[in-house]
């Protein structure tokens, strides 16, 4: 075979492949995201593990320190959030810390159980019975975003001997100022509700203040997340009532006055969904607290400025009181 004919079938067979993955893609749909969540999860050279905890299949990422004695920090997502959501924040760690990334039960790859509740509370007591069970000699430092923050606030405050240092970014569970989200909430919607490319636009225009930090989500990676969002509906808003209307709303920030441990508290000034003013409150009842407010950055910092979050985590683990 000449060399022309041999680049010739070289091209050929590329372009087959190509057109077969687009036809791949186009009927399932989700293998977009799943392909560029493994690159994200690459590129912060995060591998991926599955635990029975709980009661609960766990899917949680992961990264081994470059030091054995290094601290194991445990990252937990918010409400219709993911391990993926911190994956940014994992690569600025580099290899200094162990990494525990989860999705927490009911959410993104770990298990959903009919008839079992999702909210804080039980959530607290899952989430203390995985660390145990990934960290079992060492207490951990815990990173909390937005839902994951009260359920991280409940853990150290319930498990002390889990925690040694504890992260609350953009934390929900105490009462703060109105807001729009706050009112839709209350009257028992779901500002997050995602059912069309209208409403993807909208949820995306409310986590984050930064448009150039919205994940790109083209057709049709943008179909896939539209049927995720709209199957987990009556889930999300089953969870957000618990969080966001009943009994234990607010039991996160009564809770958190009984955290001693050094303690970060992490906003951002044009955070739509959980009220910088949230900041104070929780300042208030965990008074050796670091407080930081991020300028340029809405619900999402751990997306939007993940470097800073990092920072600001090394900071808390490098200059907090040992335990």
């Amino acid at each position: 075979m000449t060399r022309r004919k041999q680049v010739a079938l070289a091209a050929a067979l590329v372009a087959a492949a190509l057109l077969a993955f687009c036809a791949y893609v186009i009927v399932e749909p989700d293998a977009l995201l799943r392909t560029e969540f493994a690159r994200q999860r690459h590129e912060a050279k995060l591998s991926k593990d599955v635990r029975e905890v709980a009661g609960h299949r766990w899917v949680y990422a992961y990264r081994d320190a470059k030091t054995a004695d290094a601290p194991t920090i445990v990252l937990v997502h918010g409400l219709a959030g993911s391990k993926e959501n911190f994956y940014k924040v994992a690569l600025s760690f580099g290899g200094k810390y162990r990494l525990v990334i989860p999705d927490l039960p009911g959410w993104g790859e770990s298990q959903r159980l009919p008839r079992e509740s999702y909210g804080y509370l039980a959530q607290s007591e899952r989430l203390a019975a995985f660390i145990r069970n990934v960290s079992p000699k060492r207490p951990v430092v815990l990173v909390g975003h937005s839902m994951g923050g009260g359920i991280a606030a409940l853990v150290a405050a319930e498990h002390p001997e889990l925690v040694s240092r504890v992260a609350l970014i953009d934390a929900a569970g105490v009462r703060f100022h109105d807001n729009a989200f706050g009112k839709e909430v209350v009257a028992g919607r779901n500002p997050y509700a995602v059912h069309d490319r209208a409403s993807l636009d909208r949820f995306m225009a409310t986590v984050f203040h930064r448009e150039d930090a919205r994940p790109w989500m083209p057709w049709p990676a943008d179909k896939a997340y539209i049927a995720r969002r709209t199957h987990d509906a009556a889930f999300e808003q089953q969870v957000l009532d618990a969080i966001g209307r009943g009994d234990e709303r607010f039991l996160p920030g009564l809770e958190a006055a009984r955290i001693d441990q050094p303690a970060l508290l992490l906003w951002c000034r044009q955070d739509a969904v959980v009220d910088p003013s949230a900041l104070g409150l929780y300042a208030e009842r965990i008074p050796q607290a670091m407080s930081v407010l991020l300028d340029d950055c809405g619900h999402m910092s751990i997306m939007e400025r993940p470097e800073d979050v990092a920072a600001a985590i090394d900071q808390l683990i490098q200059t907090g009181r040992p335990r």
